[in-house]
C-alpha cells in the first residue's frame, strides 16, 4: 500500500504563495484604524494570526472557478474579518485567556473591549463589500453570520438538558463550523465569475468538508494521551458540550451506565479524574471509531463533489487542504 505523506500547509500554500502575501498586506490595511487603543489590538490580532486556512479555500477555490482578481482578494478579507470577528466574540463568550497559546483579546483588554472590537471587524467587513458593490459575496457571508450564531446558541441550549441526538449535533457543527468554510469556498467562486450551479457545488464541497473539519476537531477532545495536541483532552466536557464520540456512546449504553455518565458531565465536569472516567467510558464503547466512520464518509463525499471539476493545481490544493485538515495533530 501507498503511503502518502502528511501535506504540509508550505506546500498547500504554493500554488497561490503570491496571493497569501499580498492578501496579508490588503488584510493589514482593511482593519486599520484611527482610534490608537484599536489600531493596537487589531494589529496584535494580525500578529497572532493562525493557519489562515479559509482564506486558502477562497484562493483555491476562485483559481478551480475562473481567475483570482480584487474580488477575490476582497472576499477572502471578508471572510478573514468575519472569522476574526467570531473568533474575539466566541472567547468572550467561553470565558477564554487563551487563543492558539497567545492571551485572547479579552484576557488582555476585559470582555467590553473585545466585543467592541470584535463588532468593528464586522462593521470593516460590511463596508468593504458595500463600497465595491459586492453584495453577491455579503449574501454568502451574512448568511453563514446567521448559522454560526444560531449554531452557537444551538450547541448552549442543548448543554443545558444534555438532551442532543445525532441529528442535532450535525445541525449544530452544519450551522457553527460548515458555514464558514462552506462560504469561503463560495465567495471564491462567486468572485470569479462562476455560475450558479458552480457556486452551489463549491458551496457544497466546502459544506461536506467543514463537517468532516469538526468531527476531527470534536475527536481531539478524547485523545488519551491528553496534553500531545493543541487542544486540551476534555475541554468540550468541561463545557458540556456534546459532541458524536460522546453522543453515540450515551446511545449504546444501559439505562444506568447512560444516567451515570450525565450525570458526571453535568455535575462533576471540573473534575479531572471524573472526566477522564467518561473519556474511557468513550473510548471503550466504541464512539471514537464510530466518529472516525461519520469524518471520513463527509470527507469522502466532499472529494466527490471536488472530482466534479477538472483536474487542476488548484484543485488538488483544495484536495490537499482537506487531506491536511483531517490529518493534523491539532
Amino acid at each position: 500500500m501507498y503511503f502518502h505523506p502528511m501535506p504540509t500547509l508550505e506546500a498547500i500554500k504554493k500554488p497561490i504563495s503570491l496571493e497569501i502575501d499580498e492578501f496579508e498586506d490588503r488584510f493589514r490595511e482593511s482593519i486599520k484604524s484611527k482610534v490608537p487603543l484599536l489600531d493596537k489590538i487589531t494589529h496584535y490580532i494580525v500578529k497572532r494570526k493562525g493557519k489562515q486556512m479559509r482564506p486558502m479555500f477562497v484562493f483555491l477555490s476562485g483559481k478551480m472557478c475562473g481567475e483570482v482578481n480584487d474580488t477575490t482578494y476582497r472576499a477572502a478579507a471578508l471572510i478573514e474579518l468575519l472569522h476574526t470577528a467570531t473568533l474575539v466574540h466566541d472567547d468572550v463568550v467561553d470565558d477564554a485567556n487563551l487563543r492558539r497559546g497567545l492571551f485572547s483579546v479579552n484576557a488582555l483588554w476585559k470582555n467590553k473591549v473585545a466585543v467592541l472590537v470584535g463588532d468593528y471587524l464586522l462593521s470593516k467587513g460590511l463596508l468593504l463589500s458595500i463600497d465595491h458593490g459586492d453584495f453577491s459575496l455579503l449574501r454568502v457571508v451574512s448568511d453563514a453570520v446567521k448559522d454560526m450564531s444560531e449554531g452557537e446558541l444551538l450547541q448552549i441550549e442543548k448543554a443545558r438538558k444534555l438532551d442532543i441526538e445525532e441529528g442535532i449535533y450535525y445541525e449544530i457543527i452544519r450551522k457553527k463550523t460548515a458555514s464558514l468554510i462552506s462560504s469561503a469556498c463560495a465567495c471564491g467562486a462567486v468572485s470569479a465569475g462562476a455560475d450558479e450551479d458552480t457556486v452551489a457545488r463549491v458551496h457544497r464541497f466546502g459544506e461536506l468538508a467543514g463537517m468532516a473539519f469538526q468531527i476531527k476537531d470534536d475527536l481531539f477532545d478524547y485523545n488519551l494521551n491528553g496534553g500531545s495536541i493543541g487542544k486540551p483532552t476534555g475541554i468540550d466536557i468541561k463545557e458540556k458540550k456534546m459532541t458524536l464520540p460522546l453522543i453515540h456512546s450515551l446511545s449504546k449504553a444501559t439505562p444506568a451506565e447512560k444516567r451515570h455518565i450525565i450525570n458526571t458531565v453535568k455535575n462533576h465536569n471540573t473534575n479531572r479524574k471524573k472526566v477522564m472516567e467518561v473519556i474511557d467510558f468513550v473510548n471503550r464503547s466504541g464512539g471514537i471509531d464510530y466518529a472516525k466512520e461519520k469524518m471520513e464518509a463527509y470527507n469522502t463525499e466532499a472529494l466527490e463533489v471536488l472530482h466534479t471539476f477538472p483536474e487542476s493545481d488548484a484543485r488538488d490544493g483544495l484536495e490537499t487542504l482537506v487531506q491536511y485538515s483531517m490529518e493534523r495533530k491539532k
